[in-house]
């Protein structure tokens, strides 16, 4: 009770908050709606909510799970060569510096508007943090156990797999949070830029209907999602971090 009673206050208080400023402006409701009107786009379209969202949820997972796997495959490579680390991790960064909301027309473009795209999206913007954070974990391996793997003469790949892959797994945590919260933001990306189902689709045709209470719900819903994605990876980071 004690760790739910924050988030629960904090909850309340914004609430409260929306709805003073929705009375006190009479803002009109298709701008700002007030969270009973919210509430109850929530409920009364809750198969409709349901259905996008299980869309939306699908591409996220698939493209989280590629990225990560990815990732830790190039992050492994590159421990292992130093030819791959001057050729791959220029291509990395420049990769990374091109903003996703440049990317995402053209992947649409080459993939179209079904799943492909958006899973492809997720994994872009989740390859490079995954990648990145496992490369520094194995790359710091403590003197004393680099010391360890020499007096043992261990091979590079006993060495990777035995020492370097576990003393990293904290910062493959720190990664897969990170890559938890990129990934909502790039799916809803490649849902507004072209889709046909999902939930940044329908925040899409429901703001062109003027259906504004829906659109804040359909936003909710993505963010309990996000929240559930990010509570997932923390708790594997957790469980990593005590191993």
């Amino acid at each position: 009770m004690r760790r739910l009673w924050p988030p629960v206050a904090a909850t309340v208080f914004a609430l409260t908050l929306w709805q003073a400023v929705v009375w006190l402006t009479a803002v009109p409701h298709f701008i700002l709606p007030g969270p009973a009107r919210v509430a109850s786009a929530l409920s009364g379209n809750a198969a409709l909510l349901l259905h996008q969202a299980g869309f939306t949820l699908a591409n996220l997972a698939m493209g989280l799970s590629a990225g990560v796997a990815f990732g830790i495959l190039s992050a492994l490579n590159l421990a292992m060569s130093p030819g791959a680390r001057l050729f791959l991790r220029p291509l990395m960064v420049f990769a990374q510096a091109v903003p996703v909301f440049a990317l995402a027309p053209i992947v649409t473009l080459w993939l179209g508007y079904g799943a492909p795209s958006k899973v492809v999206m997720v994994a872009l913007v989740t390859y490079f943090p995954i990648t990145s954070a496992l490369f520094d974990g194995l790359m710091r391996l403590p003197p004393t156990l680099d010391d360890l793997a020499r007096q043992m003469r261990a091979t590079p790949l006993r060495r990777l797999l035995l020492l370097q892959l576990p003393h990293a797994l904290p910062a493959l945590g720190s990664g897969l949070r990170l890559a938890a919260v990129q990934a909502p933001f790039a799916v809803i990306i490649a849902e507004w830029v072209g889709a046909s189902r999902g939930l940044g689709h329908l925040m899409l045709i429901s703001n062109g209907r003027g259906q504004t209470d829906l659109m804040f719900a359909a936003l909710f819903v993505l963010a309990g999602l996000s929240l559930g994605l990010f509570w997932l990876a923390d708790r594997l980071a957790r469980h990593w971090d005590r191993a």
